[in-house]
This record gives structure tokens, sequence and C-alpha cells, in this order.
């Protein structure tokens, strides 16, 4: 499979009703919709490049505890954990066996291409209009015929293997004497921001990269209490990076296969549009990513780890793979991501 010519952001064909940068139809095939978006970018050629990333043989687990937040944002049911015991059983036998419950959202996670859709056309990526009913799969009745965009699928392509590259903000705004309150500045970080500290990294970005951004976010949530985590989330201010039609047009231009970071929402909340705070609904980044890209959007990514052995190597580059819950109509999911050197 050859490597798709993308065209930039601002050639992408129009579509009525929607704005300048939708990726849709870019990638169908043979009269079918694309349900992949972007992951189509990972084809053997760039799966077998970041495999040259590995030359240590150590690997680094991107994964926070899931239940890391006591109470997540945006009412998301946290972490439960049932231990069952064998000799409470008839089987009357020394072993356990265990239950959990939790949001798919409550920590390290991947937003699939049907959690945030175009809130002006409420359609997902490639015009896909997903619904409770059509996401609700039990086993057996899954939606093989792909005409959801969900995250079970990324099973039958083998999951997620790429070349991961590591942004280092919060090590760039330490060692320049920035600082910010992830929570209460809703401190942003600029695409100015991103190309200068890759620069200093000696990074070049290639087609198909995962680019991960860490801000420092889950590091300061882990240093608090239950409670300040509860009262710093209810703000729903936090850091990212800027959310606007620049930046989303310079993430297409780049041509990543997806985005990650250890932010709530990878991008700056609240978003700020014509100089105005607005909510949820007016982010900029998710519906430009999720829907009309077809770009995953990983969030909440544990990278203290990485970020002290990239520096101690010198090198942000590294094989990254992960693989999701295997779920029909998978809408969220755990990382369960690996950084490989």
């Amino acid at each position: 499979m050859v490597s798709p010519k993308l065209p930039d952001f601002d050639d992408l064909p129009p579509v009525k009703d929607l704005p300048q940068g939708c990726a849709w139809g870019i990638f169908d095939k043979d009269g079918k919709r694309d349900v992949f978006g972007t992951l189509n970018l990972l084809t053997p050629k760039v799966v077998k490049e970041a495999a040259t990333e590995v030359k240590e043989g150590v690997s680094i687990s991107l994964n926070w505890p899931i239940g890391a937040i006591k109470t997540p944002g945006f009412d998301r049911k946290g972490l439960v954990h049932k231990v069952l015991n064998f000799e409470d059983e008839p089987y009357n036998i020394f072993g356990f066996d265990e239950e959990v419950e939790f949001n798919t959202q409550c920590s390290t996670q991947w937003d699939s291409l049907c959690h945030f859709g175009h809130q002006g056309s409420k359609l997902n990526y490639n015009g896909i209009k997903a619904s409770v009913q059509s996401l609700k799969q039990e086993f057996g009745s899954e939606d093989k015929e792909k005409s959801l965009p969900t995250l079970n699928h990324w099973h039958d392509r083998g999951g997620l293997v790429a070349r991961g590259v590591l942004v280092d903000y919060k090590a760039y705004a330490d060692a320049n004497g920035i600082t910010y309150d992830p929570f209460a500045d809703s401190h942003t970080i600029t695409v100015a921001d991103l190309e200068k500290i890759a620069k200093q990294q000696n990074v070049t970005f290639r087609q198909g990269d995962i680019l991960i951004v860490r801000s420092g976010f889950t590091e300061a949530l882990e240093k608090m209490s239950a409670e300040q985590q509860t009262e710093a989330l209810a703000k729903h201010r936090y850091c990212g990076v800027e959310g606007s039609q620049a930046t989303a047009r310079w993430v297409w231009n780049q041509h990543f296969a997806a985005v990650a970071g250890d932010a709530m929402a990878f991008e700056r909340t609240p978003a700020i549009v014509n100089g105005e705070e607005r909510g949820i609904a007016g982010l900029v980044l998710h519906p430009y990513f999720l829907s009309l890209f077809g770009l995953p959007i990983g969030e909440l990514w544990d990278l203290k780890a990485l970020s002290e052995y990239c520096a101690k190597k010198k090198r942000y580059t590294f094989m990254l793979t992960s693989v999701p819950l295997n779920i029909g109509g998978l809408v969220g999911s755990p990382s369960n991501a690996l950084a490989i050197f």
C-alpha cells in the first residue's frame, strides 16, 4: 500500500454547509465510505519505518491509572473495582475474580470519530450519523459492514502502530521560566510553540506521525487530593493546544495519523472564538479533528516517564503501539499505549 498523497487544508474540496477543511471522501475506496480516517496513513511502509526507532529495547507505558481521578470531569463514572473471592462461592477454592466499571474517558483514552460530531450538521466523520441505538451493539450483531467509525474496527487493521513524536512543552516551559496553572489559567500552547520545541528537539515531522504534547496536566492532578481534583476539574478551564482553524490547518498539513496529550481535551478549554470564550459545544479542534478530518484524539496520557527518557537519550521519536478495547460500537477506550525505544 502506497502512502496516500493528501491535499493541503486549503485545497480540500468544499463540502456543502461545512467549513473549509473537510476531508470527507478523501480516504473512500471502491465506493465504500471510509471509517478509519487518518489511520489510513499508517501504511506498511510507515509502520516499517516506525520499527526502525527501536534501538535500545526499552518500552514505556503511557497509561495513567484508570482510577487516578477519583471523580472524573463532565459527570463521568470513575473506577469501581470489585474483587470476588472464590472461597465465598460454591467452588470453595483459593482464587479471585474481579469486576470493573468505568467511563472509557475517565483516564488515558482515545476519542473515536463518533465521540464529538460537527455541531452544526450533527454528523460524524465522513457524513455518518451515529446514534445511541446504532452504537449499542451486542456480540454477534456488531457493525461488521463498518458503517460507523468506532474504535473496535482498529482491531481489523491490527491496532495502531506508528512513529510517536513527543513535543515536551512542560520541559520547555520549566527551562524558560514559563509558569502556569494547568487549570485556572487555561494556558494556551500555540503552533509556534510546537514548531519551536520540535526544532530544539531536532524533530522533523513525517506523514503518519502521532503527535504527542506534554503539558504537565496529569502530573498536577495526581498531586491533588480527591477533593482538590473535583474542585479543579469543575471549573472546566484546562490548558491545552490553541483551538483555532489555524491550528487545525497546521495539524492537517503535517498529515499526522493522530494526536494525543496529557491534558483533558488536548485543546485549551474553554475555546476562544472571535475573542469570546465558548462552552464545550464551541470547541474548535474536536469537530475539526474527529468529524471533519477523521483524526483520533488521545487525552490524559501519562507522559512523565516518557519525558524523562526522551530527555536522557536526547531523542523524542519512538515506535508507538496502541490497542483499544474490542467492544462493538466503542466510542472511547483506554489507549493501552506503549512507547518503544
